[in-house]
């Protein structure tokens, strides 16, 4: 797909190995697994809570495949919004590609809300909005010199995160079997774990409900692609980065579900306080408060970087396909789509508002938006490589000569693309997250007609889908 960029117009490949592995590895550890891995078990109880992110784990492995095939074959930043335009169409790509941005700007500027109100457990009586401030300088900063900062930080900030929840892990199975004392609880086992309680009164149906829960936990792995374009050798590392990804969901969240099922029966886990730490405290860990509201700091502020520099970079891939505005597709003298960062920055701005201002429907329209924006992602990039594929093949194309293709094609991109659908399906029978559907599919329509009644003439005279460059051969 042609963009019609010039050499010095082009991101530099500054990303190493290291920096793709702790990126994907680090992707799926924040706030999902560090809070709301207790509000899924409370919901769904432990039997409900395993059977969803395992199948959540499913998806995403299928996610993962399908866009390692798209990516080794054109390892471009923009992703899976550059493949959709490309192998589904222009209108999917541009309201894929700002759908996917105002949800991640809007996350960033979430989580810049969050990082200040946890800085209230040090520093109580010093005003949120002045700690915000200091992680946005901080970040855009990172961000605003060199892609090479932004993959050091998140680096530093996927391995703190790893070894908390490998700690996590360890400190639990001595809590289970005695071997460490769980304040003035009898040593569980497995005794949570009963057959009789996997199960809330709803049922597995409560599942369906709650794997929106699991899809934002499991969200930032797509990360990867966004980064293929900048990362060297994408053809030997994307594909070892994805190998992790079921090596990270089967260590880190399914055995912290196991774990936290067996300690805490269900009715005891919310959203109040970080199952994690309530377990450091009861183990006896000295200063664990504060130790974990470190790591959860931590995580947050990893959360907001990497979401600066996916919408950045989406910003800038659209803006030269003329779905964004010209000025984002500038680089810096570092190579960095400064004004595409600035934009995204001051949209994230926006979400701090939602503090103090109206944030009972501020808050819900933006958060609606980022969930329901990473399933329809997904969906997106399973489309995108089946219809990849299926041009590749008619195009003469044979299969031996992808090096990295998806197995059992076309079942994996097809039952990728079906459980996505059913998960949407299933939120209009909640009456707590309906509203996020109408908010979600509503902007999507929203984009789709913006496309079709202003941009198609313009944006299809600036791009050429059947072109060379479209690399289906």
């Amino acid at each position: 797909m042609g963009n019609g960029l010039e050499n010095n117009e082009q991101l530099q490949r500054s990303m190493k190995r290291r920096h793709l592995f702790m990126l994907s590895l680090g992707g799926v550890i924040g706030t999902g697994l560090f809070l709301n891995a207790g509000y899924t078990i409370n919901q769904a109880g432990a039997g409900g809570a395993l059977v969803g992110y395992l199948a959540g784990g499913l998806i995403l492995y299928m996610v993962m495949v399908c866009l390692g095939e798209l990516a080794i074959h054109m390892p471009v930043t923009g992703s899976f919004q550059k493949y959709a335009a490309t192998y589904i169409g222009p209108s999917a790509g541009f309201s894929l590609g700002w759908m996917y941005f105002v949800g991640s700007a809007a996350t960033a500027g979430v989580e810049f809300t969050a990082a200040g109100i946890l800085m209230k457990h040090w520093f109580p009586h010093v005003p949120i909005w002045i700690w915000c401030a200091v992680f946005i300088v901080l970040l855009f900063t990172l961000n605003a010199l060199t892609t090479r900062g932004f993959a050091e930080a998140e680096y530093w900030f996927a391995g703190i995160k790893i070894v908390a929840v490998i700690l996590f892990i360890l400190i639990g199975i001595a809590g289970i079997f005695g071997f460490v004392s769980l304040s003035d609880r009898p040593t569980p086992f497995f005794e949570n774990l009963a057959p009789s309680g996997l199960f809330p009164a709803g049922g597995i149906a409560i599942v369906f409900v709650t794997m929106m829960n699991v899809i934002f936990s499991y969200q930032g792995s797509e990360l990867i692609g966004i980064a293929a374009g900048e990362s060297e050798n994408p053809e030997e590392n994307i594909p070892r980065a994805i190998r992790n990804v079921i090596f990270r969901i089967i260590v880190f969240y399914i055995a912290s579900i196991i774990i936290l099922s067996a300690i805490f029966p269900s009715s005891e886990l919310g959203l109040l306080e970080s199952p994690f730490v309530t377990l450091m405290k009861i183990a006896g860990v000295p200063y664990a408060a504060g130790i974990m509201n470190f790591i959860i700091l931590t995580a947050i502020l990893s959360v907001g970087n990497s979401c600066l520099y996916a919408s950045s970079r989406l910003l800038w891939s659209m803006a030269h396909d003329g779905m964004a505005p010209k000025i984002f597709g500038i680089l810096s003298k570092r190579k960095v789509p400064l004004n595409a960062l600035l934009f995204t920055m001051s949209f994230s701005l926006l979400s701090l508002l939602t503090s103090f201002i109206a944030a009972d429907t501020v808050f819900v329209l933006l958060m609606s938006i980022a969930g329901i924006s990473v399933t329809i992602s997904w969906m997106g990039i399973a489309l995108s490589q089946y219809m990849f594929r299926r041009k590749f093949l008619k195009a003469g194309g044979k299969t031996e000569e992808l090096q990295y293709k998806v197995p059992f094609y076309p079942f994996v991109p097809l039952f990728c693309l079906g459980f996505c659908f059913l998960i949407l399906v299933f939120l209009a029978f909640d009456s707590t997250q309906r509203v996020g559907l109408f908010y979600g599919i509503g902007f999507l329509i929203a984009c789709i007609l913006f496309y079709k009644f202003k941009l198609a003439k313009k944006v299809e005279s600036t791009i050429n889908v059947d072109s060379s460059n479209e690399k289906i051969m």
